[in-house]
């Protein structure tokens, strides 16, 4: 009798466990799968307006990471290359001294996109508020995303279930350390559960205010609710 309870009770456990681990890995195979359908090389990719450069960090010195450099980076090439009109870039400004939009904006700068084409973002905390308000507050309906391979799938998938279409343009120029992209993509297998989280049930909503229409055709009668796309 006892070793059948103990046998009954592995076996609980065991499926506990399994059930566990795939809720933990699903949500990052689904997306990865999703992105690389909708992930394009800067040669292939079809012209959109806006690219959205989201933020990764600055130096203490308050210049880009080298993360953040590779985004730009890319984001300008989308720009030469004629593939977008507008870059957005979306990144933290909470506090006075730590100002990512415009340590993103002064390297474009440098980097010879002139000053017309930059639209920044300064609440752009994290990579939801970042699709949200691309939407809700400059009128975003489509765009092309500019990050690296292991925030990609993340970021479409967010971007995407709040109404914004996109599709991404990978920003790995340069070679990143192996234990630095493993952490990234640890680090990712729990921020894609947070976004489905937040996507289908929490629903947060980010800093808003008044909308402000990246081109003037784009309506600016109202901020629209993006967390409804996902209901």
């Amino acid at each position: 009798m006892w070793k059948k309870f103990l046998k009954w009770t592995w076996r609980v456990i065991r499926t506990l466990l399994l059930l566990g681990l795939l809720v933990f890995f699903l949500p990052r195979i689904i997306t990865s799968i999703y992105a690389a359908f909708q992930t394009f090389s800067l040669e292939e990719v079809a012209p959109e307006r806006v690219a959205i450069v989201f933020g990764a960090g600055l130096r203490r010195d308050g210049t880009p990471t080298a993360v953040l450099r590779d985004r730009v980076e890319t984001a300008a090439q989308l720009y030469f290359s004629g593939k977008v009109e507008k870059l957005l870039m979306s990144g933290d400004n909470r506090v006075v001294d730590y100002n990512e939009p415009e340590a993103m904006r002064r390297h474009a700068l440098s980097l010879g996109v002139p000053d017309d084409a930059l639209v920044l973002d300064y609440a752009g905390r994290r990579t939801y508020d970042t699709c949200y308000r691309a939407k809700a507050i400059f009128g975003v309906d489509s765009a092309i995303l500019v990050t690296q391979k292991f925030h990609m799938s993340r970021a479409l998938f967010t971007c995407n279930a709040l109404g914004l279409k996109a599709v991404g343009v990978e920003a790995d120029n340069y070679y990143y350390l192996k234990r630095s992209r493993l952490y990234w993509n640890v680090r990712e297998q729990f921020a894609t559960l947070g976004a489905f989280w937040d996507v289908y049930f929490k629903k947060p909503l980010p800093v808003l205010g008044e909308p402000e229409p990246i081109f003037p055709t784009v309506s600016s009668a109202g901020v629209s609710d993006p967390r409804k796309a996902g209901e």
